[in-house]
């Protein structure tokens, strides 16, 4: 007959704290904290970029903007890391790795321009 050697592993159950598990919640609730400041990244716009889109009368609308943010964040997730984002009355160069629009073009005027030191595009 063989015998079997079986090692003696302690059982611990999870934390309890009034009836919840401890462990659990803590990991819930740093993945709501990250997530939550995922979400939270905004673009922030340069000095320069915003003294052009007064001068050129560029109103972005808040809806556009979290679409933009939305889009130059998943683009910097892919590694582009300076995209043009072409919209219907604008153009923008935005730095996806600081998050931070550099300038800002009516298309009218972009239509003139060559676009140069960009690695992405954004066509909204």
């Amino acid at each position: 007959m063989n015998r079997v050697n079986i090692q003696h592993i302690p059982y611990h159950p999870p934390l309890q704290s009034n009836g919840v598990n401890l462990k659990a919640n803590t990991t819930k609730q740093s993945f709501i904290e990250h997530l939550n400041q995922a979400t939270i990244e905004e673009l922030k716009i340069s000095k320069h970029a915003s003294e052009r889109m007064n001068e050129r009368n560029i109103a972005i609308s808040d809806s556009e903007w979290q679409e933009i943010t939305e889009k130059v964040f998943e683009a910097r997730d892919k590694g582009v890391n300076q995209p043009l984002v072409l919209m219907d009355q604008a153009a923008l160069i935005v730095s996806a790795k600081n998050g931070t629009v550099i300038t800002a073009l009516d298309r009218t005027e972009a239509r003139q321009q060559l676009f140069t030191n960009i690695d992405g595009t954004i066509v909204l």
